[in-house]
């Protein structure tokens, strides 16, 4: 027996009661595996283990830079020769002037400026109510990118491989990332102050710079990816469970630059996507309540709109609805995500928090629905940020509404938190149960912007695409080498059965119109 059985065998001893009862007809392993976390839905500690095992599929919204811990960037700022300022404790480049600059190197033997660092780095502390009173958890997410940002330049391809590790560690199998790029910021620089009137004139003087601009950026994620396989020891016998997890990039614009320069900058990203296979999509980020991001939003709406006309096959993936009632005027609250639907053609809404408070939601809801636009759901980013959990959130809403949705990180180095932390408060704070965390792990894969066909026919888990309805069936294994996303859907569905059956033989002697009696053995 190993220690992870012989564990999980202890958890499921001390969960509950032992009783027995007649013998009756035997339930399903998932049936089984339900009524586990039934069970112990009141035990944190047995979920966080539970939980932390599940197959997980995909994390489909998550951001370079913002995935990686505050602890990791000190170490490159050490390693940089960096300095780290006591006015602001954000990374800055030497010299290393004391008072106001110090050293990084050697930080964690002063301690209160080390943790001033970990503390400005991420949100640490404002969920529990010990955060900064001063900064609030929206101003403090966002500043922190500005915080760590001269230490990732340097690292990028290794902080993509701790992105990995973190998925792997949380049986995550796919991550899509938002991510950016050199020359897609400096295209963009170059354009700062063109008019963005006409959108097709603009277009016209950027078109001639995408090539050069999208030649630049694959070869840097080349050398990124190199970086990351090598440190993951990926084609190396050390290799680690990190180089399962497929990655693949959303670009973003940042929606708080000059109107010139986020047209710029989407122009890039459309034109990358089409050019190159790891970038899967764009998407458009940081504060929605920015002064200019609410000035500009429809005008970026229209932008892609634009962009999407010309490169139809470009998928979108918009943050829209990350706001709250009084932190922009109502009148902001009523349209976000309907015209990110409707005009800019998004097939996946980043937050929606906001729903309630869109002109006509349940038309609006009853699209999306109908239309099967997911909302990515990010529960421990809307407590942190918009101070929005528990009944205030829209989860529940969207899940009635027919909405499929999905959970996922958004930056769980800022937060410190991780994917299984995710469904943790799934489950604690929305009263989601195994069926419904099933359904939510296909549809991070149903829902990804891998290419090929689904595994699904229409909805994950109904029926099987015509090739697969047996996964032994002729012909199956060659169609799901054609179709990336079918085949990352084949290996989910064995991780789930393997999850469900355990390596437990009868488990749990649950039967119908009995109640619960234990009686486990543990295979070696």
């Amino acid at each position: 027996m190993t220690w992870v059985a012989a564990l999980l065998m202890a958890l499921m001893v001390g969960a509950g009661p032992v009783v027995a009862r007649t013998p009756a007809t035997a339930l399903s392993n998932e049936a089984r595996t339900a009524a586990y976390l039934d069970r112990i839905v009141h035990s944190s500690p047995r979920l966080r283990i539970f939980l932390q095992a599940m197959p997980k599929g995909g994390d489909l919204h998550n951001h370079a830079g913002g995935a990686n811990f505050a602890e990791d960037y000190l170490r490159w700022a050490a390693a940089d020769g960096l300095c780290i300022s006591t006015v602001t404790y954000h990374i800055v480049e030497p010299p290393c002037t004391p008072p106001e600059h110090i050293p990084a190197a050697g930080l964690e033997r002063t301690y209160p400026h080390y943790s001033r660092a970990i503390d400005a780095f991420s949100t640490r502390g404002f969920e529990a109510g010990v955060g900064d009173p001063e900064v609030s958890g929206y101003d403090r997410f966002f500043a922190t990118f500005d915080a760590f940002g001269p230490a990732y330049s340097r690292h990028v391809g290794e902080a993509m491989a701790l992105t990995r590790r973190q998925a792997a560690a949380d049986h995550v199998s796919y991550v899509e990332l938002g991510s950016g790029a050199r020359a897609g910021w400096l295209l963009g620089m170059k354009m700062a102050d063109a008019d963005a009137s006409d959108l097709a004139a603009l277009y016209a003087r950027i078109a001639p710079l995408l090539p050069d601009a999208v030649a630049s950026a694959r070869a840097d994620y080349d050398g990124y990816d190199a970086q990351g396989a090598k440190f993951n020891g990926c084609g190396t016998a050390d290799r680690e469970p990190a180089c399962d997890v497929a990655m693949r990039y959303l670009y973003t614009a940042i929606r708080t630059n000059p109107p010139a320069q986020v047209f710029a900058q989407l122009a890039f990203g459309f034109a990358l996507a089409d050019a190159d296979p790891r970038f899967v999509g764009v998407n458009i980020a940081a504060p929605e309540h920015d002064p200019v991001a609410v000035r500009d939003y429809a005008l970026h709406m229209q932008m892609i709109a634009f962009l999407k006309a010309r490169h139809p096959k470009v998928q979108l993936s918009l943050h829209a609805g990350e706001l709250t009632l009084g932190l922009v005027p109502s009148r902001d609250l009523s349209f976000h995500i309907r015209d990110a639907v409707q005009i800019a053609g998004a097939r996946r809404i980043g937050h929606g928090i906001d729903i309630a408070y869109e002109t006509d939601a349940p038309a609006l809801l009853a699209q999306m629905a109908r239309d099967q636009v997911v909302v990515e759901i990010n529960l421990t980013s809307n407590a942190v940020i918009l101070g929005v959990k528990g009944s205030d959130h829209p989860l529940s809403l969207y899940r009635e509404a027919g909405v499929p949705v999905v959970l996922s990180t958004d930056d769980e180095g800022v937060s410190r938190s991780d994917m299984t932390n995710e469904y943790l408060r799934a489950v604690t704070e929305q009263g989601l149960r195994y069926a419904d965390l099933k359904q939510i792990v296909r549809n991070g894969l149903h829902y990804s912007f891998l290419p090929g066909d689904s595994l699904w026919q229409d909805r994950p888990g109904g029926a099987r695409a015509a090739a697969c309805v047996s996964m032994d069936a002729p012909g199956c294994g060659a169609w799901l080498a054609k179709n990336v996303k079918a085949a990352a859907q084949a290996r989910l569905e064995r991780d789930l059965q393997a999850f469900e059956a355990g390596h437990l033989e009868e488990p749990l002697d649950l039967r119908v119109g009995s109640t619960v009696r234990i009686e486990a053995a543990w295979k070696e």
